[in-house]
């Protein structure tokens, strides 16, 4: 068993890095707009996808904010396990929104023949382009949530032995485990 946490600087540094590059991303994406005379006005608001991506960096901003304060407390060791699924959670809905996000921002450049949809960003140039660097920005807190999703787990799973490594127990325990193994 670990005792300590090794990985506690990086980790905090992880989590510190996270809060800066979802805000950004948030609000890059929250105020792109942009008018065209032909073509009218535009705005995240008019697609789920980027709406997905604001309300998904302000959920793991507000994370990481609370778990970095919460982690000086020494007595919330015992909930690792919490941290580890939250870690999971907050990386898996970085994921999703960052794949839905980066797939509006492709359609929007390259469009999509097959169902006759044009490209729009030679009319919206500068929405489609702070759109990008949004996605671009939870893609890197994506990538934080990753490691801190690996360093979680670590943290979790290094406080149990290996399986099959009870080499402590009696005879006794011995021929009970190998009694219960029959069955």
């Amino acid at each position: 068993m670990t005792t300590g946490r090794p990985f506690k600087v990086p980790e905090m540094a992880l989590r510190v890095c996270v809060i800066p590059l979802a805000v950004a991303s948030l609000w890059r994406m929250a105020t792109n707009r942009q008018a065209d005379d032909a073509y009218g006005e535009i705005h995240f608001s008019n697609l789920s996808g980027f709406k997905y991506l604001v309300v998904i960096n302000a959920i793991t901003a507000a994370y990481s904010v609370v778990s970095i304060l919460l982690s000086s407390f020494k007595s919330l060791a015992r909930y690792d396990w919490i941290v580890f699924v939250l870690d999971q959670a907050a990386a898996y809905l970085l994921l999703t929104s960052c794949s839905a996000a980066a797939e509006v921002v492709y359609l929007a450049r390259e469009g999509d023949r097959e169902v006759s949809w044009g490209e729009v960003c030679s009319y919206f140039g500068r929405f489609c382009s702070r759109a990008t660097v949004s996605v671009a920005l939870q893609a890197g807190a994506l990538l934080c949530f990753v490691v801190l999703s690996l360093v979680s787990a670590f943290r979790v799973f290094s406080r149990f032995d290996a399986p099959g490594a009870d080499v402590d127990c009696s005879e006794s325990e011995s021929k009970q485990v190998d009694e219960q193994r029959k069955y």
